[in-house]
């Protein structure tokens, strides 16, 4: 299945920019070779290590350096450790973490030094807000989105990790399902992916109505709800592909007829008419809008 949403065709001499690097959003909880996990028992799509595996392939160049970035969680050093163990099972021995955990430690000089480096980053699960709040606008995010634009560098979210990616983040819901005004908040995201929305854990948590209200307050962007151990691999800044055991959601609100979101108090239910969802799975493609 292809799905063509919003395609601009960049213009090489135009000023338009087409990234160089490789984006994987990961919707949370991708296997790391861990033995009977229960989300897999049904699944007859699941192969371990999949999405991890994949990322691996993606990268250039004989033992590439892959940088482990655990600054959304809220213990670093535990979850930094799982990804150098599963990456090691994966062959990828040369891995090293930039344990940033303050916007003081964003401008230390060894880790800009690993991010000039790096063939490829994993920004880890935990806060997204927590992680947008550290990083952004720091030299440490400029010279990544540098060599994103650049460089053929791969650039790996997970959970937290992945609802950065996105220029629109939700980072706080009253309530998973967000049926009313005022239940979801959002904020500027790190900005890899243009004139998108990411939610995670999407189907897991029933996520589906708070990404439509996100998409009621501008409908300019695509929402793109990832399940566990599902993501999408994004090249050239636009095309992207599902990869994983489940299946993502895509939302456009482009051609919505009616929404009541500005006319509506705090507290009412949000309504958003002529709402164009895609279910997506293993192997199918799409277009994002223009990323510029």
């Amino acid at each position: 299945m292809s799905q063509k949403i919003g395609r601009i065709k960049p213009e090489r001499n135009g000023g338009m920019r087409t990234p160089k690097g490789i984006l994987i959003a990961i919707g949370g909880k991708e296997d790391k070779g861990d033995k009977n996990n229960p989300i897999h028992e049904r699944n007859e799509q699941f192969i371990k290590l999949e999405i991890l595996e994949r990322f691996t392939v993606e990268l250039k160049g004989n033992n590439p350096l892959i940088v482990v970035i655990p600054t959304a969680s809220t213990v670093p050093e535990e979850v930094a450790k799982d990804y150098i163990t599963v990456f090691g099972k994966l062959n990828c021995k040369n891995v090293k973490v930039a344990d940033i955990r303050s916007r003081e430690d964003a401008v230390k000089q060894e880790y800009i030094q690993l991010i000039k480096e790096a063939d490829g980053v994993m920004f880890t699960g935990g806060d997204q807000l927590r992680l947008t709040s550290i990083l952004g606008g720091t030299e440490f995010l400029s010279f990544l989105k540098h060599r994103y634009l650049k460089e053929p560098i791969v650039i790996a979210g997970t959970s937290a990790g992945a609802a950065a990616m996105s220029s629109g983040m939700i980072y706080e819901g009253q309530k998973d399902n967000g049926m009313f005004k005022g239940d979801v908040r959002s904020t500027s995201g790190l900005e890899f992916m243009k004139n998108a929305a990411i939610d995670t854990h999407f189907i897991a948590r029933g996520r589906m109505i708070r990404m439509a209200h996100r998409l009621a307050s501008n409908p300019g962007c695509i929402g793109i709800g990832l399940e566990e151990d599902t993501g999408i691999v994004v090249k050239e800044g636009q095309e992207a592909e599902v990869i994983g055991s489940g299946l993502i959601v895509l939302m456009d609100a482009r051609g919505c007829t009616a929404s009541n979101i500005y006319d509506i108090e705090n507290g009412e239910p949000v309504t958003l008419k002529n709402l164009k969802i895609d279910l997506l799975g293993k192997g199918d493609t799409f277009t994002l809008p223009s990323f510029n």
